[in-house]
């Protein structure tokens, strides 16, 4: 079974009996849908909307969960837990040499000889599963698991946006379980339902394809000189961009390139989507 060992990821452990009641107040993850032998994405947010922290949550024991974000933010993260923790019974620490691992098969059907995975719910086309602890393996394959994540449209901070610069709608939180709309209250929760609601979230992530090598993350992405978003992780000649729909709508139907630096690039919904283009491009003062 192919693998890759994230080396950059941490674990944060919540557990204690108000610890689901907790997280479910200040997470945007609906945890009355996260089952065992799962894991969900999710992220705490800013009064404004705004992710602070992205992560992968997954159910440890009775009354525990595992919380696995970038390993550089892991000690912000559990200091912000700690600020919202209150009163509520539950106690919170950062798991020391925590393995992080990743495995796939083409067949999404596969089973997997590691009977402790947990399935990443965030993939539709492959199946993915995700261990934690064990031992270190030789055979890790991270370029494998980067064309993955591309091929799959699956963006993470710091690869691919910038906490703190991008709302849940933007990195597609909303279309992969990260967000529960049928929940009560969360932190940021107003903004994120407002965008929902009236359909406003302009900013998506898109796959991209180029006919050669693709310039450095962060590379904006323009038509005719104007900026329409950003490049992300790349692999290659393909990569990941969160963009403005409306103004790539507007290049398509103007038949105008959309560059990545020098490199002209084809921009493409991820299949599993259920967002679209929007039928009319944008007007000149919108643009």
């Amino acid at each position: 079974m192919p693998f890759a060992l994230l080396e950059d990821r941490a674990l944060i452990s919540v557990s204690g009996p108000d610890a689901e009641h907790f997280l479910q107040n200040i997470l945007t993850t609906d945890l009355d849908t996260l089952t065992a032998g799962e894991v969900k994405p999710g992220a705490l947010l800013s009064p404004q909307g705004k992710i602070l922290f992205d992560f992968l949550i997954s159910r440890d024991g009775e009354n525990g969960f595992r919380l696995e974000c970038r390993a550089d933010i892991a000690d912000d993260f559990v200091r912000r837990l700690m600020l919202y923790r209150l009163r509520a019974k539950a106690d919170i620490a950062k798991q020391d040499q925590a393995l992080v691992t990743v495995s796939w098969d083409d067949d999404s059907t596969a089973s997997f000889s590691d009977s402790t995975a947990l399935a990443d719910t965030r993939f539709s086309d492959i199946a993915i599963r995700r261990s934690y602890g064990g031992a270190v393996k030789d055979g890790s394959d991270p370029s494998t698991w980067m064309d993955i994540r591309i091929a799959n449209g699956i963006a993470e901070s710091g690869a691919d946006y910038q906490l703190g610069d991008a709302f849940p709608h933007d990195v597609l939180l909303d279309e992969t379980g990260g967000v529960g709309f049928k929940k009560g209250c969360y932190v940021g929760q107003e903004v994120v339902s407002r965008m929902q609601h009236r359909g406003t979230a302009r900013r998506r992530v898109l796959i991209v394809s180029a006919d050669r090598a693709l310039p450095a993350p962060a590379t904006e992405l323009t038509v005719a000189g104007r900026t329409v978003g950003t490049l992300g992780s790349s692999e290659g000649t393909s990569g990941l961009a969160i963009a403005r729909i409306d103004r790539v709508k507007a290049a398509l139907d103007a038949g105008q390139p959309v560059l990545a630096g020098d490199v002209t690039v084809s921009l493409a919904i991820p299949s599993w989507a259920k967002f679209s283009f929007p039928r009319e491009a944008i007007g000149a003062e919108d643009a």
